[in-house]
């Protein structure tokens, strides 16, 4: 066996498959505690009154937790087999831990009184915000080194009383040390520099051109689905509610949502253009969708990352672009649907909506019917 570039998509697959349980439990507990929870500060969702709910939450949220671990783990195991299991999850959970939120500095936005700390708006609006993650992007690296190195380590041609503990000890020992080394300290300081340099980028636009800051949130919200460059968005989005400017968020709202329920909207339209379990994790992406779930699309994205992210870019921004220019506000630090009683404008919210899934179902359905039929014409 061989690390052969050609077969990604396949070691790509091997980790999809694995985690959309995960995504499927995850999410729709998430979704089902936040869409009967009342009303908190902010207007926002919030599950703490209820004990029930609470517990739903707390449960779905340990799912959805496991997802990059899960990923990363079967990716690769897709490339080393079972030797790769640990260094992957390792790697992916390292993925999701990469540094302490201290990393994170305060910026000053232009034309407002006060700064605000990334890091105290994440854990005011998230509630875990003590480390900076990668995302599933991140896992999917972490995956990808992980099955590397594993199977480099499976190649080396040991004595034979080595042998039995190789797969056991030394290879998960060893492989583990080097994927956390490459996460920790050359992964982890860039997506920090990442977060707070896209932040000041954004925090120097202000309030110029409304629409050119919509189309960049827009990109920003869908690129990585609750990684990095999602949530330096999202954050900003949620700032500028606290500063009396509810529009910004109300075009980050619009953007949440349009990638899984546009995925989820693609499997339904065209369902011959997609597998059984595609359309299976397509409805789980619609109920994510709907409370403003972004991560319902990572399956999508993680099995087919060049044709998926930028679609979903694209819906995103032209979703947003519309909310801006309309005038939408979201007065809570959330989006989707779900957050529609509490929206500015909510019919152009809709149209927002339903303007950018539909972009999004269109692109990529004509782009696998296109990917189809090329492979049909080579067989």
């Amino acid at each position: 066996m061989a690390f052969e570039p050609r077969r990604l998509k396949q070691y790509l697959l091997s980790g999809v498959s694995y985690a959309i349980p995960f995504v499927a439990c995850g999410g729709i507990m998430i979704a089902f505690a936040l869409a009967f929870a009342p009303k908190g500060a902010n207007n926002a969702p919030d599950p703490s009154g209820s004990p029930v709910l609470s517990l739903i939450l707390n449960i779905g949220v340990a799912a959805f937790t496991l997802l990059v671990p899960v990923l990363a783990a079967y990716i690769a195991y897709g490339i080393a087999d079972r030797p790769g299991l640990v260094p992957g999850m390792v790697g992916g959970w390292i993925a999701t831990h990469l540094a302490p939120a201290t990393k994170l500095v305060a910026i000053t936005v232009p034309g407002l009184k006060d700064t605000y700390q990334l890091k105290q708006l994440t854990q005011a609006t998230m509630g875990n915000g003590d480390y900076i993650s990668a995302g599933f992007l991140g896992g999917i690296v972490a995956g990808l080194i992980a099955g590397f190195i594993a199977l480099q380590m499976k190649r080396i041609k040991m004595p034979p009383y080595l042998k039995p503990i190789m797969p056991i000890m030394i290879i998960p020992v060893v492989s583990s040390l080097i994927v956390g080394f490459i996460m920790y300290k050359i992964v982890g300081n860039p997506v920090a520099d990442l977060m707070n340099w896209l932040t000041g980028w954004l925090a120097s636009m202000g309030t110029g051109s409304q629409w050119v800051l919509a189309l960049i949130l827009g990109a920003m919200i869908a690129f990585d689905m609750g990684g990095p460059v999602n949530k330096v968005a999202f954050f900003f989005g949620a700032a500028m509610i606290t500063k009396g400017n509810p529009y910004v968020m109300g075009a980050c709202a619009a953007a949440i949502c349009i990638p899984p329920i546009g995925l989820g909207l693609a499997t339904i339209v065209a369902k011959r253009l997609w597998t059984e379990e595609e359309r299976e994790s397509g409805i789980a992406s619609l109920a994510m969708g709907m409370i403003g779930i972004t991560e319902g699309a990572i399956p999508f994205a993680a099995a087919d990352p060049v044709r998926v992210i930028p679609t979903i870019m694209i819906g995103s921004m032209t979703g947003a672009v519309i909310a801006m220019l309309m005038k939408v506000g979201d007065q809570a630090p959330h989006g989707g649907p779900i957050v529609l009683p509490v929206v500015i404008n909510r019919g152009w919210f809709v149209v927002a909506i339903v303007v950018g899934s539909v972009v999004v179902a269109t692109i990529i359905n004509t782009l696998r019917a296109i990917a189809q039929r090329k492979e049909e014409a080579k067989a």
